[in-house]
């Protein structure tokens, strides 16, 4: 069988990649603790699950509209505006999908002729490369490494070319856990104008911020720039609903319809039930997300403490999502006592040795680093951070 060109090309998701070979060991018996995968260990609040079960008693079991069952629209619609003070029109303007994921890849699609360019802001999320590709796009990158994980505006408007068409920023980010100021979010909304891009602004995590009340909204920055942002949002992080496969987006309706009409020839519309318990979450779980929300605010401030004692590693504190973002390039190419090569070999020799399990930095367009995530429970934090602190002693060069 001979498979597409871009098939052949793509990566898989190092991401799913090191959580499957963490797994792995611990089928085999093995006590591995796994900081690879960007999933909170908290159940599902109870306003998701009573929701859930209504709708089923009820029989909503049927197929749904594609972009989504009314109730749930006007539930994020309603979020939206209390939450934000931003209005959306639940009938135009909101489109729901299989994850935060799928509504950027249908974003993408409705965007991206081969060879238009899209601006990628690394450290970034292991698929939007991808994705782009995948529309054969040209992914260009403005690096954020030398600036403390915040982007440039600067270096962002000096890389727009007359192909560009989006720009997809995170923030609060994946890797690194930066969380982007208020004045970078208006420069890169009036940015978009000016150039007439468009700019795909994932904010899954904008729930999770420690060291302020909510996360910068670049609309409520930047209301002109309304037609110029689509945002991507969904309830997999903020309500620990990762399995339940909730995405949506909101933005202007020519691309929300567009978006719904590529998701009618590729899923329709997503799980009904799951629908119906991302309505609940959003309409009666709010305080059960911001009790997760304080969770993982422990969880940073213990991590970043742990962390600071080691030597030999550097890392950015992290203002939101549960991630920390550590550059480990002084252990590498032949800079400790056994010889790794890159980010990919340390964190295989990290499993290997220590049955602990990390992201490559690689992955996120940013080599000699790794994430980790500390979307588990203390314990493991604790016991993990020892072990890659042990794992660290061994091999550093006297």
């Amino acid at each position: 069988m001979k498979l597409s060109d871009r098939m052949i090309r793509m990566q898989p998701s190092a991401t799913s990649l090191m959580a499957a070979k963490a797994r792995e060991k611990k089928r085999l018996g093995l006590d591995v603790i796994s900081f690879a995968t960007g999933e909170p260990d908290y159940d599902s609040p109870k306003g998701a699950l009573e929701a859930a079960e209504k709708a089923m008693e009820e029989g909503q079991t049927h197929y749904p509209p594609t972009n989504g069952i009314v109730p749930l629209r006007e539930a994020i619609a309603a979020y939206y505006g209390e939450h934000f003070g931003l209005k959306y029109d639940p009938t135009k303007e909101i489109v729901v999908g299989t994850g935060a994921k799928q509504l950027i890849y249908e974003a993408l699609g409705a965007l991206v002729n081969p060879g238009d360019e899209v601006i990628v802001l690394p450290p970034a999320w292991v698929s939007y490369v991808e994705q782009i590709r995948l529309f054969d796009g040209v992914p260009v990158e403005v690096d954020t490494a030398d600036t403390g994980f915040i982007p440039d505006l600067q270096k962002i408007e000096e890389a727009i070319t007359p192909r560009t068409v989006a720009i997809i920023i995170n923030s609060p980010n994946n890797p690194t856990g930066a969380v982007y100021p208020a004045e970078l979010l208006e420069g890169l909304a009036r940015l978009a104008m000016k150039k007439d891009i468009l700019v795909i602004n994932d904010e899954v995590y904008e729930r999770l911020v420690f060291d302020r009340d909510k996360s910068p909204q670049m609309v409520k920055l930047c209301p002109e720039a309304r037609d110029h942002v689509l945002n991507v949002n969904g309830v997999s992080k903020a309500f620990a609903m990762t399995g339940w496969r909730i995405g949506y987006a909101l933005g202007p309706a020519v691309l929300v319809k567009a978006i719904s009409d590529f998701q009618g020839h590729l899923t329709s519309g997503t799980s009904t039930i799951s629908q119906w318990a991302s309505a609940g979450a959003l309409l009666a779980s709010q305080e059960d997300c911001e009790k997760m929300r304080e969770g993982f605010r422990t969880r940073r401030d213990l991590i970043i403490e742990l962390l600071s004692d080691i030597k030999g590693i550097r890392f950015v504190p992290p203002q939101g999502a549960f991630y920390v973002f550590i550059d480990v390039s002084s252990y590498l190419g032949g800079k400790a006592k056994i010889m790794l090569e890159n980010d990919v070999v340390f964190c295989e020799e990290l499993l290997e040795r220590k049955n602990v399990s990390m992201v490559p930095g690689t992955a996120f367009l940013s080599p000699g680093s790794v994430r980790i995530s500390y979307s588990c429970p203390e314990k493991d934090i604790r016991e993990g951070v020892r072990r890659f602190r042990e794992f660290l002693e061994e091999i550093r060069a006297e």
